[in-house]
């Protein structure tokens, strides 16, 4: 069998950690050795999206990001779903306060760096707008 030597990349959202890796040859328990310690600070239900990087030599490293703006917003609203009609049906809201407290959140991941807050959220807000959620003082 012929080894490629090329790095091989994993997007997963975890718990579904065993057949994605075991496929990459890595084993699923050391993997879940390291994200369990590293994400020890989160509750159990958060969807942790996470990258993996699987070298030829079977070795890998991972970073992990904030949960998903669509998320955190529904949690907040108290909603299962969006709207499929929104701008015409409101499925939730979310006061100013949520906003910048998931903006706070999403500061931190990577595709936001060097990004103000305030952009941050005004892309929360705009995923409120897309969701159906109304956004209250």
């Amino acid at each position: 069998m012929q080894k490629s030597n090329k790095i091989q990349f994993v997007r997963l959202l975890v718990p579904a950690v065993g057949p994605a890796l075991g496929s990459k040859g890595v084993k699923a328990i050391d993997f879940c050795k390291l994200f369990n310690e590293k994400t020890k600070h989160f509750t159990k239900e958060i969807p942790i999206p996470t990258q993996i990087f699987v070298k030829p030599d079977r070795t890998f490293t991972f970073t992990t990001k904030t949960p998903a703006t669509s998320w955190l917003l529904k949690k907040a609203a108290g909603i299962e779903k969006g709207s499929s009609r929104a701008g015409e049906v409101i499925a939730g809201e979310v006061s100013l306060k949520h906003i910048y407290e998931i903006g706070l959140i999403k500061q931190n991941d990577p595709g936001f760096a060097g990004t103000s807050l305030r952009d941050v959220c005004a892309r929360v807000f705009g995923q409120c707008k897309s969701l159906g959620i109304k956004v209250v003082p």
